[in-house]
């Protein structure tokens, strides 16, 4: 096979689904421009679940990257292959740190976060019930984002006071515009923000994962406890994830569902329910577009004959790989609520499976069942085609979602 031009994926994400149908035309894999990194980007599904279940595949770029030493110092995505934590672990390294993280999202913890999600979410809406017939309201800013964000504050034990400067840090991860010496910034505010948590958790330990993370740090002495450096990039994976990737999924789902009034009307006629709608927008819209970077370990021979070699970098596209036809058929790129195979990847796939996967269905789920069931006639202001995509080719969202909770009726 003739070697393809390698593809500049658009760091502002303005036309993403073009893009990701650029990826799929050119086959399972093609070579990609990753902000100045060259990566295989992986689109079929097939494939793509077959390395992330390989051996033969590495998170760790330290062991299996040769360009990491150059690369890392000058590449605005730096932290995202440079933290030391279950993200970028493989193998032993890995089940070892993600045995100490399993616990905060056991299915005991969330069933006890249940009440305080559905509290969190009628208390949201409370406050938007005292808007005015017809005044336009960002559901972004005041429902997507305030949610996830009170609620992994109170699983990691973030005091209110800095949940705005995490939030803001968190955004500047996700931003794949901001050059090299903006992104370094964003990165030392960040770790002075989880410094200042663990200096106030060893102060003060509460009945929040933090604190348990600090004692078992503190208290093991076998060789299995986090170190300090892990950490401190555990608890940057545990609130980055916590609360960025469903911000989008409930942006998601609350866009493709007033675009649509037909899935709405699936709903209320109990065609569907909520949790169709969850899976579906994870399929068709998921939070995270691309997830930067895994590794081959060894030579991976492509189906088509070609090559991924070792130490190359491998980009795992899932938002491309959810909508393949292959896949999903030729109804891929709907919008469908009673679509009768909803499978997906957007919390990955094998051994990186997404930890807080049940948590974020639940945010979701709770979030829309109360807004709709409050504000039947809610109505988009913008059609969804102009709304303004988030300056990221990771991060899958609107920067606003403005709407009407009650229209004005003559």
């Amino acid at each position: 096979m003739p070697e393809q031009p390698i593809l500049v994926l658009d760091p502002t994400g303005a036309d993403h689904h073009a893009e990701h149908e650029a990826l799929r035309e050119r086959g399972p894999a093609t070579r990609v421009d990753l902000l100045g990194v060259t990566a295989w980007s992986v689109s079929d599904p097939a494939l793509l679940k077959q390395l992330l279940t390989s051996p033969d595949v590495s998170k760790d770029a330290r062991a299996h990257w040769p360009a990491f030493a150059d690369t890392v110092p000058t590449w605005p995505l730096a932290l995202w292959v440079a933290v030391n934590n279950m993200f970028t672990a493989y193998g032993g390294d890995h089940r070892r740190l993600r045995r100490m993280v399993a616990p905060a999202f056991s299915a005991r913890r969330i069933a006890a976060l249940k009440p305080a999600v559905e509290e969190t979410v009628t208390a949201l809406l409370d406050e938007l019930d005292t808007r005015r017939e017809g005044q336009t309201v960002d559901l972004r800013e005041h429902l997507a984002y305030p949610l996830p964000i009170a609620v992994i504050s109170r699983l990691m034990g973030v005091p209110e006071a800095h949940t705005g400067a995490f939030r803001q840090a968190v955004d500047g991860v996700f931003d794949t515009t901001l050059t090299t010496e903006e992104a370094m910034k964003n990165t030392v505010v960040l770790y002075e923000g989880l410094d200042q948590l663990v200096a106030a958790k060893r102060a003060e330990p509460g009945d929040d994962m933090t604190s348990l993370l600090i004692a078992a740090r503190d208290e093991e002495g076998d060789g299995s406890a986090l170190t300090d450096e892990e950490l401190r990039d555990t608890l940057l994976l545990m609130i980055s994830a916590g609360y960025e990737t469903t911000v989008n999924v409930i942006d998601q789902a609350v866009t493709s569902l007033l675009a649509d009034p037909a899935q709405l009307a699936h709903l209320r006629a109990g065609r569907a329910d909520w949790d169709d709608v969850v899976e579906e927008t994870l399929r068709h819209e998921p939070a995270v577009k691309h997830l930067p970077l895994r590794y081959a370990v060894r030579d991976i021979e492509l189906p088509d004959g070609r090559t991924i070699a070792r130490g190359e970098a491998i980009l795992a596209s899932y938002a491309a790989a959810n909508r393949h036809p292959d896949w999903h058929g030729p109804t891929a790129d709907a919008f469908d609520v009673t679509r009768p195979t909803k499978e997906h990847l957007a919390f990955g796939h094998g051994v990186h499976f997404c930890l807080g996967a049940p948590l974020a269905r639940l945010e979701v789920a709770t979030a829309l069942r109360q807004l709709f069931e409050r504000f039947p006639d809610v109505e988009a202001v913008v059609p969804a085609a102009e709304l303004e995509p988030l300056q990221s080719l990771i991060s899958n969202g609107h920067q606003t979602l403005p709407v009407r909770l009650r229209p004005l009726r003559d």
